[in-house]
């Protein structure tokens, strides 16, 4: 069988340079393996034909068998279309088209039998079908038709003819060339173990199923091959990095962890916290390398668990340091760590790009002699010129804000990599955390501190912001501060950069007896700091921004967050947001504000904000409406492969199921190499090649 990953999709009969130059920009079909793994995203049944008088207005598609009795072409200019009326001889329906009107009344005949296929919507007392599939009787086997499938395709595909009907005949084309089975990428015991259909068979099922059974047991075939060899690419990397790198030791609990704990603990620790205490210390004791998810809300106090490990640190006679994706927050980090620690013999130093000269210099030589214990500091941190005399924990906060090869610079930092602490505030799904951190152990701490008042979140429409203001008054009154959030999205920059300062303008007008501040990520880092800072010491009240925001400031003072067009947020964006505020001990306030109009999708979304402070709840809602390919960080974190078929937020079960079988082949490896498995590493390989990944690590 020749390889299907060489053949240029050009020379596949019906595609040709063009069709080919067009495949490979809209969709990356560059070869014959490329089409074949170009799933369709639904199916309908075409294995029967209706009568025209059983049509019902509530049917998604049906089949009709009949002849068109005569064409008129209604209206002018951009209204003009063409109407065709059909018939099967038990009633009468309208094909309409808006476009290609010449086409169609070159194409089709009257008193010739078409079998014609779309969806059927009322309009003046009868049925329509716009655009419909035709093609004449005598050409379709009915019985050959099956479950029809349908792939997406762009608008400008469909303006040059390649809509998904195009693509359907093109992939006909490619399966019927497979003569001979393809060769397996699953090795016979794991297809006959777990009842696999062979891939030459599922492939074929994927694209044109005999029946529903057929194709589920294709889709099954398929989605579990590719959550596999995932699973199968972070498990091999987390064995061998447990064989590569030893852990250091840290055998005891000393003098500054229980100082610290008798002295200068602020509060009574919760029961979350002292559970994952309890997993770092057993982790940090072991003599293997630390690799930790540490995953809690915003506000259930995941950097004092940090402080307390980096203590442990210190009483083995090791430095630690913590990574922060803004000098904002790594200021922030700093103060708040030096205020826990007050009175206590610890040298604490903040590294940013902004310390320079002198003081940089000081800072250097103490970490050099050991005098400096803690490091706190931004992507400074990771400059060749930062040496540490003996560094034993990385404390890496948002670390999806962190591109994965910098990340990486940390471990040349000493002869033997040292213990890894990653805290995110994005609460991750179990299923997503076992894709996307594969290779880490996962911490939660899921309970707030006591004293915190959850945030009363309100959904408010925009026609309703004189009383919305009013309400705002009165919390300045009280000596609070507001943030006033404005969507940045890409796709729409300047507009939305535009709405920001029409925003603050009016802001200004409406609350001429307030200070009010603005930030976006477009303004040079010094002037933003500036802007922030005024927020920070209280000299602004009002606040106006775009997301730059929403990782790490901590203002306890700030007790209102409004989010306009809120129904251009995510859900974990909205999230995120709103931790920004319900950090003191007053009664806080999300307001998210929106148009009247919305979908049903936005609606959900926005019901869910109401109803919940919980940020795993929200981190599902939001996997199950987005997928995860939107979910924050994805991007850079490493599904190493792209999931074609599979569905995280749907076929978790079968994620973890594979994940065992994965386990079971990484760890019979581990004992001694197994010929029979050596078609898996060369799969791997093979994937790995097209697919370059960075998330190794973590």
């Amino acid at each position: 069988m020749f390889d299907l990953a060489s053949r240029d999709i050009k020379y596949l009969q019906g595609v040709g340079p063009q069709r080919a130059a067009m495949l490979n920009k809209e969709l990356e079909i560059f070869s014959l393996h490329d089409l074949l793994y170009y799933f369709p995203y639904k199916y309908v049944d075409r294995s029967r034909i209706y009568a025209i008088s059983e049509i019902e207005g509530t049917m998604p598609y049906v089949q009709l068998k009949g002849e068109i009795r005569t064409f008129e072409v209604v209206g002018e200019g951009r209204q003009r279309r063409l109407i065709a009326h059909f018939t099967d001889g038990t009633g009468f329906v309208d094909l309409v088209w808006f476009q290609g009107v010449k086409y169609a009344l070159e194409k089709y005949k009257v008193r010739q039998e078409y079998i014609v296929f779309g969806k059927p919507t009322p309009y003046n007392g009868r049925f329509n079908i716009a655009h419909p599939d035709i093609d004449p009787a005598a050409e379709l086997k009915l019985s050959s038709m099956g479950m029809q499938p349908y792939y997406n395709t762009t608008e400008k595909m469909k303006r040059s003819g390649l809509n998904s009907h195009a693509l359907e005949k093109l992939t006909a084309t490619l399966v019927k060339q497979l003569t001979e089975p393809l060769p397996e990428t699953l090795t016979p015991a794991i297809l006959h173990d777990h009842h696999l259909m062979p891939l030459t068979a599922a492939l074929a099922n994927i694209h044109f199923p005999v029946n529903a059974e057929t194709l589920r047991k294709a889709q099954y075939r398929l989605k579990f091959e590719e959550l596999f060899y995932i699973q199968l690419n972070i498990l091999r990397y987390a064995k061998d990095r447990q064989r590569k790198y030893q852990g250091y030791r840290f055998e005891r609990i000393g003098e500054v962890f229980n100082t610290f704990y008798t002295r200068n603990l602020p509060f009574e620790l919760t029961n979350a916290q002292k559970r994952v205490l309890k997993e770092i210390r057993k982790d940090l004791g072991s003599g293997r390398q630390m690799n930790r998810l540490l995953q809690g809300d915003v506000g259930s106090g995941k950097t004092l668990v940090a402080l307390m490990t980096m203590l442990i640190a210190l009483d083995n006679r090791y430095q630690a340091c913590m990574m922060a994706p803004t000098e904002i927050l790594a200021n922030q980090h700093y103060e708040t760590i030096r205020e826990l620690l007050c009175g206590m013999d610890v040298r604490v130093e903040l590294l940013t790009g902004s310390i320079r000269g002198k003081r940089r210099e000081e800072i250097l030589n103490g970490l050099l002699t050991g005098d400096v214990n803690i490091l706190i500091g931004t992507h400074a941190v990771i400059e060749d010129t930062v040496n540490f005399a003996s560094l034993g924990l990385v404390v890496i906060d948002e670390q999806h804000r962190f591109g994965v090869a910098q990340r990486a610079r940390l471990w040349t930092k000493n002869l033997q990599p040292p213990h890894v602490l990653v805290m995110t505030a994005t609460p991750i799904p179990r299923t997503l955390a076992m894709t996307l951190y594969g290779d880490l152990d996962v911490s939660v701490i899921d309970e707030l501190p006591p004293g915190r008042k959850p945030i009363a979140t309100i959904h408010q429409f925009d026609s309703r912001r004189g009383s919305l203001y009013d309400s705002v008054r009165k919390q300045i009154a009280e000596g609070r501060q507001v943030y006033i959030v404005y969507p940045l999205i890409k796709e729409s920059e300047k507009i939305d950069l535009k709405n920001l300062e029409e925003g603050y303008h009016h802001i200004c007008e409406v609350f001429p007896e307030c200070t009010v501040c603005k930030v976006h990520g477009k303004m040079k880092p010094a002037e933003k700091d500036e802007q922030m800072q005024r927020f920070v010491s209280g000299e602004a009240q009002i606040m106006v921004a775009t997301t730059v925001i929403e990782v790490g400031v901590n203002v306890p003072n700030a007790s209102v967050m409004i989010i306009e067009n809120a129904e251009r947020f995510g859900l974990s964006q909205l999230h995120q947001l709103r931790g920004r505020v319900g950090r003191g001990a007053e009664q806080s306030y999300c307001i998210l504000v929106t148009g009247y109009k919305l979908a049903d999708d936005t609606r959900k979304r926005l019901e869910i904000m109401v109803r919940t402070n919980d940020g795993f709840e929200i981190a599902e809602a939001d996997l199950k409406l987005r997928g995860p390919g939107d979910l924050e960080g994805t991007q850079q974190s490493g599904i190493a492969f792209d999931l074609k078929i599979a569905d995280i937020a749907r076929d978790g079960q079968l994620l973890q199921y594979v994940r065992q079988i994965a386990q079971e082949v990484v760890d019979a490896e581990a004992v001694a190499p197994r010929p029979e498995n050596e078609l898996l590493w060369r799969q791997l390989a093979r994937l790995r090649k097209t697919n370059v990944n960075w998330a190794a690590i973590s």
